[in-house]
C-alpha cells in the first residue's frame, strides 16, 4: 500500500490547490434582446441562439 513517507507542508498543499478556486461564469449580451446570458447557452429571455430562434418563449 502506498503511504507518504513525510507530511506535505502547507506551502506545497497551497501550491497544489492554487488552481482549484471557483470562477464566475462568463456572461455575454444576447445580440437580439441585449439581456445578459451565459456564453454558448440559449437566451432565456427570447430563445435566440446562433442566429436563429431555437426555443419558442410564451409571453
Amino acid at each position: 500500500m502506498a503511504v507518504p513517507k513525510r507530511k506535505h507542508s502547507n506551502h506545497r498543499t497551497g501550491i497544489r490547490r492554487a488552481h482549484g478556486a471557483k470562477k464566475a461564469i462568463q456572461v455575454s449580451d444576447c445580440p437580439k434582446c441585449n439581456t445578459p446570458k451565459p456564453s454558448h447557452v440559449v437566451c432565456p429571455n427570447c430563445g435566440y441562439y446562433m442566429g436563429r430562434t431555437v426555443v419558442e418563449i410564451e409571453s
